[in-house]
């Protein structure tokens, strides 16, 4: 449970950069990882064993989002675009006119080493969870060899994580392998644009103005590089929203759903949104808005998972996240309608 925090803490992860790590500092970064998930949910990570800085993740998202609208909606999802064949994976326009508080527009991949043809038809579902990535032409957009390679860094270091934290709930460092089979993590680069004055355009609650509304992540953690603009705030245990500002060379780590209950509760998934940005004057007179990259790190859709207390209760991941993008508005067509379900 969260406790009254005031802070996020900062937790150093340099000995990952090590070829061998020696126990002890394995033993006490994965005591370390256990306290402040289990106390706050969310830490600041810093010396991540990462061979991107901010600045060219940043550039990587700019440059996506300064495409002009119709490639973007090339890539869009077919909700968006009936025509399209991508369900779960490409580009999603904000959608003010649907839900006041989703005021972002992302572009999400996932792995690009699926093995597609070893998974389930996805004919019943109206969502394919393990589709195939979409991208803009290579002419347009040069960066998709440098967004896998990130996707694929960040997978590797997300599950260094995961296997601090088998040993911090007292299993073996790989008891967490088999949920990495094809896994469904995903990439998602958000633009948060200057939210206009006029109130009829924000989802008011209060004085606050929101861009993303208060709740949990689905997965395992969630691996966020969030940029100088700021916005994300954090529930403590007094109902209280903390900010957690931008840390210098930082990356914002979070329990998910999904590990807070395998956890039986140890470790606390912590509720979270994301105030409006608004307009600032740059030198060049440029309002750019808010820029946004996390990782949702998960399992695979076939995944079956069960809490590590031997609990007999199990959840295969597919159906667990299914559940919660019931709740997304990116997931919902402009009927507001539920592109989610299962239920024909």
């Amino acid at each position: 449970m969260a406790t009254s925090f005031s802070s996020l803490p900062i937790v150093d992860v340099s000995a990952l950069k090590q070829p061998e790590p020696s126990d002890g500092d394995i033993g006490a970064l994965s005591a370390q990882l256990y306290d402040v998930f289990a106390t706050t949910g969310f830490a600041y990570i810093v010396n991540a064993p990462l061979s991107f800085d901010h600045a060219e993740i940043f550039r990587l998202a700019k440059e996506f989002f300064a495409l002009d609208s119709g490639t973007k909606m090339k890539l869009a999802k077919k909700s968006f675009q009936p025509g399209h064949a991508n369900t779960y994976r490409g580009y999603f326009p904000t959608q003010p006119h649907l839900a006041l508080d989703n005021l972002k527009e992302g572009f999400e991949i996932g792995s690009r080493t699926t093995s597609y043809e070893s998974l389930p038809s996805p004919s019943q579902d109206k969502i394919n969870l393990s589709e195939p990535n979409v991208w803009p032409n290579k002419e347009l957009f040069a960066a998709q060899a440098r967004l896998e390679q990130l996707y694929e860094e960040l997978q590797t270091f997300a599950s260094q994580l995961l296997s601090l934290l088998a040993v911090s709930l007292g299993k073996a460092p790989d008891f967490f392998c088999s949920w990495l089979v094809d896994p469904l993590s995903t990439l998602r680069l958000l633009h948060y644009p200057p939210v206009p004055q006029d109130p009829k355009t924000v989802l008011d609650e209060g004085p606050v103005k929101l861009s993303c509304t208060p709740h949990t992540d689905s997965g395992i953690l969630t691996l966020l590089y969030q940029d100088s603009t700021g916005g994300l705030e954090v529930l403590n245990a007094s109902g209280d929203w903390i900010p957690a500002p931008s840390v210098p060379g930082s990356i914002v780590v979070n329990i998910g759903d999904l590990m807070a209950q395998v956890s039986n509760g140890r470790l606390t998934a912590t509720m979270h949104r994301v105030r409006a940005p608004r307009p600032k004057p740059s030198s060049s007179g440029d309002a750019f808005g808010r820029f946004s990259i996390p990782f949702f790190f998960e399992p695979g859709e076939a995944c079956i998972v069960t809490p590590v207390d031997g609990d007999d209760e199990v959840v295969i991941y597919g159906e667990h996240v299914r559940k919660k993008m019931s709740t997304w508005v990116e997931f919902q067509d402009d009927s507001g309608y539920d592109t989610a379900s299962t239920t024909g």
